[in-house]
């Protein structure tokens, strides 16, 4: 095991790549005791009582139980050779890397700092997808984090480096891991979006026995390297030593004429502003007050149905944990008064 973890994990027969946890993947790139760590406390919901063999809160806390992370990525700011990084690690072993809400709030935060501070971005993938527990909300975060990488790449003009390790498979495919300037994947990671089998029923024809590995995307022109482990933090220094020397200026904050909310204005943030807050503290004395009829007179029609499902069948709390979803997230027009102010009127 010493000489498994001396090298990197790497079998030294058949040269396969071995699963490493996040936290081996940070000290193998990181420089020591320069490591800050993000939102080491933001743990995910069961806004959908999901169950199957068992609930997904038991999944949730069997999970962490087994990795001690919150969530299946870790996120933060280091040294890599003396060169500051924003850094972000998905790890396999939490519920095989799915990316949940949790995973998407993360993420987007670490690249609107990383934006702000005019950090080089780094986001090692491994996952199977997007996280089936929380639906819909687990699907939203591939257009969010897409967003904020827009804004991070083309509006800063700074570097964001995807690393694809084995598996890198569903939604984090179709979305942040091939967004990279520059894309690099470990010697034969999986990497794909559908499964191999679903393709092959779908086509109707015998795929290559090398398809969606990391040589055959290479091949066709989808990644730009592929670097061994023990060779990964060398690499990524050169390419950062080569991108500090570039002639066209890097800009290190948001510029002036673009809209700050377009790229901060998160679901998270949104509920700590406080605002948000005071209203859904006072919201179980509204809906005391006022009557279900009239609070829910404010919601269009197809809210209202679902906020009135929730209100009779899974109590207050669900109502909130729906509000908390659905309300704060549309855009308010210029005329806007608040909700508080209407309905205390």
């Amino acid at each position: 095991m010493k000489h498994l973890k001396e090298d990197y994990y790497v079998c030294s027969t058949c040269h396969a790549n071995l699963q490493m946890t996040s936290r081996e993947r940070f000290h193998s790139l990181i420089d020591p005791g320069t490591w800050q760590p993000f939102d080491e406390t933001v743990s995910s919901i069961d806004v959908l009582n999901f169950q199957d063999q068992k609930s997904y809160l038991s999944r949730l806390q069997d999970a962490q139980h087994h990795t001690n992370l919150q969530d299946a990525v870790i996120t933060g700011t280091g040294l890599l050779e003396d060169i500051p990084v924003a850094l972000g690690i998905m790890d396999f072993n939490f519920m095989g890397g799915s990316m949940g809400s949790v995973v998407g709030e993360k993420i987007t935060r670490l690249i609107e700092y990383a934006a702000h501070e005019g950090l080089i971005l780094m986001l090692i993938c491994a996952s199977g997808g997007a996280r089936m527990h929380e639906g819909i909300f687990s699907l939203m975060q591939m257009a969010k984090i897409s967003a904020a990488l827009n804004i991070y790449q083309n509006h800063s003009n700074l570097m964001y480096i995807s690393i694809l390790t084995s598996p890198t498979t569903g939604g984090v495919t179709a979305s942040f891991a091939m967004l990279g300037d520059i894309i690099i994947a470990e010697p034969n990671a999986l990497i794909g979006f559908a499964g191999r089998r679903v393709i092959e029923q779908t086509l109707q024809e015998k795929l290559p026995e090398n398809f969606q590995t990391a040589e055959y995307l290479l091949e066709h022109g989808l990644l730009d390297l592929i670097i061994p482990r023990e060779f990964l933090k060398g690499a990524i220094y050169e390419i950062l030593d080569i991108y500090k020397q570039t002639p066209f200026a890097h800009s290190s904050k948001i510029p002036n004429y673009f809209s700050p909310s377009l790229n901060l204005l998160t679901e998270e943030k949104i509920r700590r502003k406080p605002e948000t807050q005071k209203f859904f503290k006072d919201l179980p004395y509204l809906s005391k007050k006022l009557g279900l009829k009239k609070l829910l007179s404010h919601f269009p029609e197809k809210e209202k149905r679902k906020l009135s499902e929730s209100f009779i069948y899974n109590q207050n709390q669900k109502l909130f944990q729906f509000l908390n979803r659905s309300m704060v997230l549309r855009k308010k027009p210029e005329n806007h008064r608040s909700l508080e102010s209407r309905w205390y009127d």
